[in-house]
């Protein structure tokens, strides 16, 4: 099979994802082979690539939104059959048994496995999942528009939830790429008013055409206090003013899994009146099965980009620049 192989960690404008013949993948007891018709390009890829997680399995094959269809089951599934399209997302593997997994935390397990991370992704033309984590596609989305639901959309319906925004309360989003492009759909359907604060003229124009009510550059103060925001961006420097920028009580989800340092917090200015920070942390399987029928409702209208599987490379580099709005999507 052809896939887009990683040796060693480099800046994506040194091109250093490779195409290459490899074997393809066999599916153990448990797992199913799915033949891949398009994987979503993601920040984390760029984090991964890029040298800026650890423990990175290489030789990799990066990618972790993943839609195909089912080509091969394993010994012992009963959950999906040959034929079926489902999705591959970040999260891969759990022990199943640990405190953070029996209490329905399984993102937080010290376990766990993480697709295009510590196992071989879907910048390929075949890769292998565990059938209890492939999720059925809903027919309301085409292949291209699913993708990126399966970690955008996941990881931003979850830092919604974590951001305790409620039905008609202010939410303000900091960052407005693939991830934020999705939840301030369902942040609108909720009743929401949502405030953007964003470096890219054309991100901020998104925005406004998906009905934020305010729109903003990086640095500027949102004209009402916030009852919750979300971060995106891996700007640690955005901590403080979005701390500030939040009503008393309000909290301010961190929804990168990598973030620049975080400059010193003022107690009084930053944090007094019960405001609160926290982080994002993978996602559950719970969280991906609720966005998936949530965002088929609504329905979520996610704007994508399509390049051919050879061409990884320069999908990562214009997610870099932020060249494009909506979500890169590779075709295999």
């Amino acid at each position: 099979m052809k896939a887009m192989l990683l040796d060693r960690a480099g800046d994506v404008a040194s091109d250093p994802l490779q195409l290459r013949d490899l074997p393809m993948p066999l599916p153990g007891p448990g797992e199913v082979l799915v033949k891949v018709q398009v994987c979503a390009v993601c920040r984390t890829d760029l984090h991964v690539i890029e040298g800026e997680l650890p423990d990175v399995k290489r030789p990799l094959i990066p990618g972790h939104q993943v839609v195909g269809t089912v080509a091969r089951l394993g010994a012992g599934v009963t959950e999906v059959q040959e034929g079926d399209r489902v999705g591959i997302a970040w999260l891969q593997g759990t022990c199943g048994t640990c405190e953070f997994c029996t209490s329905g935390r399984e993102n937080l397990c010290l376990k766990a496995r993480f697709t295009g991370y510590q196992v071989d992704g879907g910048y390929a033309e075949y890769a292998v999942v565990p059938a209890r984590f492939a999720y059925p596609i809903p027919p309301a989305f085409a292949d291209e528009a699913a993708a990126p639901l399966l970690c955008a959309g996941i990881i931003g319906y979850r830092a919604l939830r974590l951001s305790g925004i409620k039905p008609g309360q202010r939410l303000g989003l900091y960052g407005f790429g693939a991830s934020a492009h999705i939840a301030i759909q369902i942040a609108r359907h909720w009743g929401c008013q949502v405030y953007v604060s964003s470096l890219k003229a054309e991100h901020q124009a998104l925005a406004r055409e998906l009905g934020a009510v305010w729109v903003g550059g990086a640095q500027d103060v949102p004209p009402d206090s916030l009852h919750g925001s979300i971060i995106f961006a891996p700007a640690g420097e955005l901590v403080p003013p979005a701390l500030r920028a939040l009503e008393r009580g309000g909290t301010l989800a961190l929804a990168g899994i990598h973030m620049s340092p975080i400059p010193s917090l003022d107690y009084d200015r930053d944090v007094f009146g019960e405001r609160v920070l926290r982080s994002v942390t993978a996602n559950t399987r719970q969280d991906g099965i609720d966005l998936l029928r949530e965002a088929a409702a609504i329905p979520i209208i996610p704007r994508t980009v399509r390049f051919p599987l050879p061409q990884a490379n320069r999908a990562l580099q214009a997610l870099k620049a932020g060249s494009f709005q909506g979500a890169a999507v590779l075709t295999i």
